[in-house]
């Protein structure tokens, strides 16, 4: 075989560099015609689509409706406020409206009474209910401007499952913190005992912690909720 002399070979070297050139050319030239995000195509990317946000109401039953159960009465929940229970805060040597009061007024003074030696004599509270600031003093005439609300309601519970549950239970859930909020007495009265299709929050703001708070208790004590109050509360957490 015949030997390439210099010449000979350094026009082969430039001949394979032009044509790797050009090959190189024409692979980047195709490929930026068939990106879609290059190219303008509008065609659909085939990356996964994100995961489906997750139920806020998942591990709740859900029934069709409210079903009233006879029988129900304050009493079957234990004394009113009472400090024996095993609920947060039980057996602290303060009643549970006191309990409650401290945690949720501001501007708090403080005097002792038998059921309590640090109960709330004063203080002011930011009504979630309602929005209305409200001045708290302590007294069989004043107090009742403010109330301690049970976010889902002894009657409701009671119709829900409460009514088979032991008088241990709902003692504990009658004074469980995490079920309870001092509110206004105008909106805890309006409030009643309705479940969500039938009453939310006047101040919408507070809408989407109600339903929160109301969801965390059905799941702390399995109780279940009916379907159109499902879709309220799913709808008041939608706006998070």
């Amino acid at each position: 075989m015949r030997r390439l002399g210099f010449r000979g070979r350094l026009g082969l070297v430039v001949v394979l560099a032009v044509a790797v050139l050009v090959a190189v050319g024409l692979l980047q030239s195709r490929g930026t015609d068939t990106d879609p995000a290059a190219a303008g195509t509008g065609a659909v990317s085939t990356a996964p689509a994100g995961d489906p946000a997750p139920d806020p109401l998942a591990g709740i039953a859900v029934v069709a409706k409210r079903t009233k159960v006879p029988g129900y009465d304050r009493d079957r929940f234990g004394p009113a406020w009472t400090d024996d229970t095993d609920a947060p805060l039980g057996r602290n040597g303060c009643d549970t409206r006191n309990d409650i009061l401290e945690r949720d007024l501001v501007d708090r003074v403080n005097f002792d009474i038998w059921r309590c030696p640090w109960a709330v004599r004063s203080g002011t509270l930011h009504d979630p209910y309602s929005g209305a600031v409200i001045a708290f003093q302590h007294g069989d005439d004043t107090s009742s401007a403010v109330q301690i609300d049970h976010i889902v309601s002894l009657a409701l519970a009671w119709d829900m499952g409460a009514s088979a549950w032991t008088p241990e239970r709902r003692i504990r859930f009658a004074n469980d913190p995490v079920n309870l909020i001092a509110v206004a007495g105008e909106a805890n009265f309006a409030k009643a005992s309705h479940t969500p299709s039938g009453w939310m929050p006047p101040n919408e703001a507070f809408r989407c912690d109600y339903a929160h708070r109301f969801t965390s208790v059905l799941l702390e004590y399995g109780l279940p909720i009916d379907r159109a109050s499902a879709e309220a509360l799913r709808g008041a957490m939608r706006v998070c």
